[in-house]
């Protein structure tokens, strides 16, 4: 392989995680090579494991990605996302009102938050509910809804009607990924109905994602960078990388 197909390969690549979806023709004209050229670079990017081949182009492997259960996800980076919910309760408001999204990092910032404090807290997830009503200084909001086997999320219409009735001071939101281009995204249609309602509820909005989300890009998104006030991650995000997303809106702490 030359030094340019390899370069060129690469701006593809970059491309179609950038935008969701490359297509031959708009390719071979702005990289000036031919439609043929371009399809060789796809099958070699294929082969590699980074594109999907579509009609008429290709899509990043990522948007294809098996999404990955809760009984998966709980016991993984487990001390990465415990620092992140430490740090998260930082941002608690004192007395005031908080949302906490379902996932394995907010999961955590619910077994952090110190019980003798009075909160009242919106959830969607029964796993964190269950823990919330342990505490008898909570006043928890259980917003249901059609309830999926994969992330144990209440999602659809019955959540979001729910949720486009509230304002929260604080919303914690998870995501399967977050890119500078790409704003945040995850694999599943209702799950991103669901989270773009909980971030237009929240007056101040906080992601809470481990660094292996960071550049991910999947099918549905439900928020740009700048609808986010706070990223709040560990320390295995690059620095580059860290740089580009405070460029698009938010703060960043790597804990």
């Amino acid at each position: 392989m030359s030094v340019y197909a390899a370069e060129r390969q690469q701006t593809i690549l970059g491309s179609a995680r950038a935008d969701g979806r490359v297509e031959v023709a708009s390719l071979a004209k702005r990289l000036g090579v031919t439609s043929e050229t371009i399809r060789r670079d796809l099958t070699a990017l294929e082969a590699r494991g980074l594109l999907t081949r579509v009609h008429g182009g290709a899509i990043p492997v990522e948007a294809f990605t098996r999404e990955l259960g809760m009984a998966e996800r709980i016991g993984r980076r487990a001390a990465e996302k415990r620092r992140i919910a430490q740090r998260a309760i930082e941002e608690l408001p004192e007395g005031g009102t908080l949302l906490l999204d379902a996932g394995t990092s907010t999961l955590a910032i619910a077994q952090a938050l110190p019980a003798d404090t009075p909160y009242t807290v919106v959830a969607n997830s029964p796993a964190i509910c269950s823990i919330l009503t342990a505490m008898p200084e909570v006043t928890l909001l259980q917003i249901g809804g059609r309830v999926r086997a994969t992330t144990g999320a209440a999602v659809g219409r019955w959540a979001c009607d729910a949720l486009d009735e509230l304002t929260v001071d604080v919303g914690f939101i998870g995501t399967n990924g977050f890119d500078a281009i790409r704003g945040l995204s995850t694999p599943d249609e209702a799950e991103a109905a669901t989270k773009r309602a909980m971030v237009r509820a929240s007056r101040t909005t906080v992601v809470a994602a481990d660094s292996s989300k960071a550049s991910s890009v999947h099918l549905h998104r439900f928020a740009d960078l700048d609808d986010i006030d706070l990223v709040i991650t560990d320390t295995g995000l690059d620095e580059d990388t860290a740089d580009a997303i405070r460029a698009a809106g938010p703060k960043v702490v790597a804990v």
